[in-house]
């Protein structure tokens, strides 16, 4: 079997790869440098495979793009999909109309498709504030809450009649 030559990694890159192992934020980053480590460090492609648990393929990969790109082979590639429905300029709009007035998603959408002719589902429009910053949370209302305070403050509570009130107090 041919043993593939050993990884020559200039003290820059050795550091830079170390930092993103021990702190990266992204796991497969950290897994990418990992492995460009390991292979600098004179390891074979089966034994790395077997350690990280990949398929040999993957280490060869890895390997190849480290040679082409370097630190850039690191990070996730953008990946293919839709275009994205909005504009930057209709983001800024809906994020002037949230920010000004509280409105539902089926108001924003009713804006929409009025003053742009933008049509789109309530999941997009919710991933895009999502990436706007706001977080799309339901309000809940609770009739028994509601309840124990209207106990609470009845007449027969503070006349000094003693009952169980519904709500779990005397």
């Amino acid at each position: 079997m041919a043993r593939v030559a050993r990884l020559e990694l200039s003290e820059s890159d050795d550091a830079c790869l170390r930092a993103i192992v021990k702190k990266g934020s992204d796991w497969r980053e950290r897994e990418r440098a990992e492995t460009i480590l390991l292979l600098a460090s004179g390891a074979s492609v089966n034994s790395i495979a077997e350690q990280q648990k990949l398929c040999r393929e993957a280490v060869r990969i890895r390997r190849r793009k480290w040679l082409e790109s370097g630190l850039a082979s690191l990070p996730d590639q953008p990946r293919s999909g839709a275009p994205s429905k909005l504009a930057d300029e209709h983001r800024e709009r809906i994020q002037q109309w949230v920010e000004t007035e509280a409105l539902s998603s089926r108001d924003i959408l009713s804006r929409l498709k009025e003053k742009y002719q933008i049509e789109m589902s309530a999941t997009t429009l919710r991933t895009e504030l999502k990436r706007l910053g706001f977080v799309w949370k339901r309000t809940r209302y609770s009739l028994k809450k509601a309840r124990c305070r209207t106990l609470r403050t009845s007449p027969a509570r503070h006349s000094g009649i003693d009952r169980p009130s519904e709500c779990g107090r005397n």
